[in-house]
């Protein structure tokens, strides 16, 4: 069996030259909650002999004080090192690990098992070349499993290992492996999972990890280092199209300007005809500089600099690609999006998009359905929620240079990023370039009330907020989810006529009163766009009773959120 090589001791430079040229292999463990992923992970690290005599000293120390073994080595504590993971058992961050053997070199990012951090798994699987799924073998294929097989399909990993585990837990039995076989590869077989591999194991006591276990006889494929060893890796990003997205322009001196940027895909090489994209303009590779050293030929995974035999304008978030293959482009496009953030996803409002090295302005347009990982059934939605997946329209303020994401991975993947936090609130895969109107001149537009509230992807309503409801929180709140709104006092002049101008824009007005909605102004606007907002102590609840909603006495912030939620279900916000 594969451990530590023997040359560190007997010669170390050969054996750093032999490390050097192993190839890598990066993995990721997923599945549902304890179905003892960190543990496997600790159990690869101990049996590659890649712990150190302190770390095995701390690992004794941290079993017995707080590990779940009964005094037994607790292998998840080398992974688990937040405090909050090991209070609870759980794995909540992307830990990455690395070790090796005398065949090949590894990273595993392990993620967690909860739903609330399937954004977590999400961003360990994006670099990954094979996926582990762990199964408890007492509770089968759970929603957790098939959420994350049908993430790995989704982010293009093809090669997938079932680590059917605990199966010391049920007496090794064959019945109950390939019961669950049997289940996992049916569910693959719809998201089109082919390469699969199940082992039964037992992480904790080392069944079928490095060693093929006696308590599986029945057991004839490999244990789990040997194919992870020798399971093939080799990827045609090479064969495919040379993209080269530029991270920075170099210019140390007047006289050499060039591109810098790791290629994503395909090969290059001096006198290659190449295109700067998205501006399309044609020129010639003159030189491939790696630190100070000229190069004949460049492939994917290399970090590199390029010179141009022409000044042609190129600079950070274009693509250089093939001449003769080049990008697709657009500002438009269909696209699977993840959501990441506890904040619902808003159609209309504007994020920021970052593909490759470019970040540009961008809004959901539309969300044509969202996916039941469960039963992968495709249902219409308004909006998506933490961790929810769904295939959305997207529209971006500038064009891109990108590929389908089947065809390359780099390219292809973008990020959401809330303008006001930063935080990245969406990760999704671009799949074609739709087709949208350039030239308005000879397209016949609609100027109505319902086209402009149409555009701003809301319907125009008039929110009168009474004595007990702060109406600059709740304009603020209404921005927060891409709502187009203003807010008016109640003192302005000819107010009935401002707010239906302000209606006839497509806007949410909110007044800014203390008082009950006037007759007048109920006179003048349809009931169908006004709602009186009004505390109530007596309401046990919020509720919205034809044009008044009553909400019970809380603090400023509480009432807000009320409002926004009750508008929200009733679909008079979105």
């Amino acid at each position: 069996m594969a451990h530590i090589s023997d040359l560190i001791a007997q010669d170390i430079e050969a054996y750093l030259k032999q490390h050097e040229h192993k190839s890598l292999l990066r993995f990721i463990t997923c599945g549902s909650v304890d179905d003892g992923k960190s543990t496997l992970i600790g159990r690869l690290l101990y049996e590659s002999k890649m712990l150190f005599e302190d770390q095995l000293a701390a690992l004794e120390a941290d079993s017995k004080k707080v590990g779940t073994q009964g005094g037994d080595l607790d292998f998840a504590l080398l992974v688990d090192g937040l405090a909050a993971e090991r209070e609870q058992g759980i794995t909540i961050d992307v830990a990455y690990r690395f070790f090796s053997t005398d065949r090949r070199k590894f990273i595993v990012a392990d993620t967690p098992g909860h739903e609330q951090y399937t954004r977590n798994m999400v961003t360990g699987a994006s670099t990954a070349d094979l996926a582990i799924i762990l199964v408890d073998a007492r509770h089968g294929v759970q929603t957790q499993t098939r959420r994350h097989s049908y993430l790995v399909s989704l982010i293009g990993i093809k090669r997938v290992v079932v680590a059917i585990n605990k199966m010391d837990l049920v007496g090794f039995s064959k019945d109950v492996y390939d019961r669950i076989e049997k289940e996992y590869r049916a569910f693959a077989a719809q998201i089109g999972l082919t390469d699969i591999l199940c082992i039964p194991m037992s992480a904790l006591r080392g069944d079928n990890i490095t060693d093929k276990s006696d308590n599986t006889a029945w057991y004839a494929g490999p244990t789990l280092m040997e194919h992870l060893e020798t399971v093939q890796i080799e990827d045609d990003l090479q064969a495919r199209p040379f993209r080269l997205p530029v991270q920075w322009v170099n210019r140390p001196n007047l006289d050499f300007r060039g591109f810098s940027g790791q290629i994503a895909s395909g090969t290059v090489r001096p006198g290659d005809r190449v295109r700067v994209q998205p501006s399309g303009r044609d020129t010639t590779v003159e030189r491939i500089v790696l630190s100070t050293q000229d190069m004949q030929e460049a492939v994917a995974g290399q970090s590199v600099t390029v010179t141009f035999a022409d000044e042609i304008d190129c600079s950070r978030g274009d693509v250089i690609v093939a001449a003769d293959a080049p990008a697709l482009t657009g500002d438009s496009f269909d696209a699977t999006l993840v959501w990441m953030s506890d904040e619902a996803m808003a159609t209309g409002r504007s994020y920021l998009m970052k593909c490759g090295t470019r970040t540009v302005g961008t809004t959901v347009n539309a969300i044509e359905y969202r996916v039941n990982v469960n039963t992968l059934e495709r249902t219409a939605a308004q909006a998506l929620a933490l961790n929810e997946i769904g295939r959305v329209s997207l529209l971006t303020d500038r064009l891109i240079a990108f590929d389908p994401y089947e065809s390359v991975r780099d390219t292809g993947s973008f990020i959401l990023i809330d303008r006001l936090t930063n935080n990245t609130v969406g990760a999704g895969l671009l799949h074609a370039a739709r087709s949208r109107p350039r030239d308005l001149s000879w397209t016949r537009t609609d100027t109505s009330r319902a086209a402009r509230a149409a555009l701003k992807q809301q319907s125009p309503l008039l929110l009168w907020a009474g004595a007990g409801i702060d109406a600059n929180k709740l304009e603020q709140k209404l921005m927060s989810i891409g709502r187009h709104t203003i807010t008016l006092p109640a003192a302005t002049a000819d107010l009935p006529r401002v707010a239906g101008l302000l209606l006839d824009a497509g806007l949410i007005v909110v007044i800014d009163a203390e008082s009950a909605q006037p007759a007048a102004l109920a006179s003048a606007l349809p009931a169908a766009e006004r709602i009186e907002l009004a505390v109530d102590a007596a309401a046990p609840q919020a509720s919205l009773t034809g044009e008044r909603l009553s909400l019970p006495s809380a603090a400023a912030d509480e009432t807000v959120e009320q409002v926004v939620e009750v508008l929200r279900r009733a679909g008079r916000v979105g």
